[in-house]
């Protein structure tokens, strides 16, 4: 029989912790729509699933990849390979992050096994930034529409903004939270530093000890990110259906410095899926907004969005996270003040 003493007693603070559970807040957000709003339930609900259905791929393949280093011990040998290489692997992820089909959403799990296998987070940090900005269908569909220099402007912008955010933390130093950023909660849910040493044994399913291993980290790791991922999603339903473009349009309008740092801070927490991004951008600028807010607007809305920002919020300290932001919001109000020149000239 159990001892009815030896149980936690009900506090606030278990509370508050129990309503601030992951899954807790999704279901009870759900559960408001579908109190307050039917007729939308269902539509948002799809579009979260949906949403994170299109991820959970992007999302296997990184959890699958960190078990599989943790499970061979090969986290130490790669580790080690980004050392004395810092500024060409901020080169290297600011580039490769141009190409990437990310969105801000979809980067998250790499952004996870990057840092845990110890790749410097100058490096993640560049290719954090330039991932979700543009890729190749995006730029076909940015060109086709809002014209070929937009397009490969805002292309070089995001090269550009990842090496800046990379270059500033190589200059900050490994100091503090940049020595270590990921947050304690995702320290411990996974197994930590490798317990294998030496020569990473590829074929880790002759052991048992590093099959468990490889279960536990994919677990853990597929727990952790989904149900920050989902979060975020459920977010983005919420804003697609509650915030309504012609909102936007009155926040952005006008000509000048003033309306393209407006346009980075509207466009920081709103989402902008980077197609549907296109015609909206088209309609805002063919309504008045500058081509310097537009390119502002679009750099923060596909950097630094709610979802997106729940995502990061969860996995790294708030030092990185905050520095994440900044560089996110500041970098979209530099390029669009650049752009601004130069289509002036």
């Amino acid at each position: 029989m159990s001892d009815v003493s030896a149980r936690q007693p009900v506090t606030p603070g278990s509370i508050f912790k129990f309503f601030t559970q992951v899954p807790v807040m999704i279901a009870i957000i759900l559960a408001l729509v579908a109190v307050l709003d039917w007729a939308n339930f269902l539509p948002i609900a799809q579009f979260a699933t949906r949403a994170f259905l299109s991820t959970l791929p992007f999302l296997l393949v990184a959890v699958l990849l960190i078990g599989y280093l943790k499970a061979t011990g090969a986290e130490g040998v790669i580790g080690k390979a980004f050392e004395g290489r810092e500024v060409q692997m901020i080169f290297a992820a600011a580039l490769v992050g141009g190409l990437a089909p990310f969105c801000s959403c979809q980067v998250i799990p790499f952004i996870a096994g990057l840092l845990t296998v110890g790749a410097p987070i100058s490096a993640v940090m560049a290719f954090w930034l330039s991932s979700p900005l543009i890729d190749p269908p995006t730029f076909v569909i940015t060109g086709s529409v809002l014209g070929w220099e937009f397009a490969i402007s805002k292309a070089v912008f995001a090269v550009s903004l990842g090496l800046l955010g990379g270059f500033s933390l190589k200059f900050i130093g490994k100091r503090g939270a940049l020595a270590d950023p990921l947050k304690p909660d995702y320290r411990k849910s996974t197994c930590g530093a490798s317990k294998f040493k030496g020569q990473p044994k590829w074929a880790f399913w002759q052991e048992q000890d590093r099959i468990g291993v490889f279960k536990k980290e994919g677990l853990s790791n597929l727990i952790f990110l989904g149900k920050w991922l989902a979060f975020a999603y459920v977010l983005e339903a919420l804003l697609v259906t509650y915030v309504p473009a012609s909102l936007v349009v009155q926040l952005v309008g006008g000509e000048g410095i003033i309306p393209i740092a407006i346009a980075a801070l509207v466009g920081a927490p709103a989402y902008l899926n980077s197609y549907a991004a296109v015609p909206l951008v088209d309609g805002l600028v063919g309504q008045g907004m500058s081509v310097g807010a537009a390119m502002s607007f679009m750099i923060a809305g596909s950097v630094s969005s709610i979802p997106a920002m729940t995502a990061v919020f969860s996995l790294v300290k708030k030092q990185i996270f905050a520095t994440y932001l900044g560089l996110g919001i500041g970098g979209a109000i530099l390029f669009g003040i650049i752009y601004q020149m130069i289509a002036a000239a």
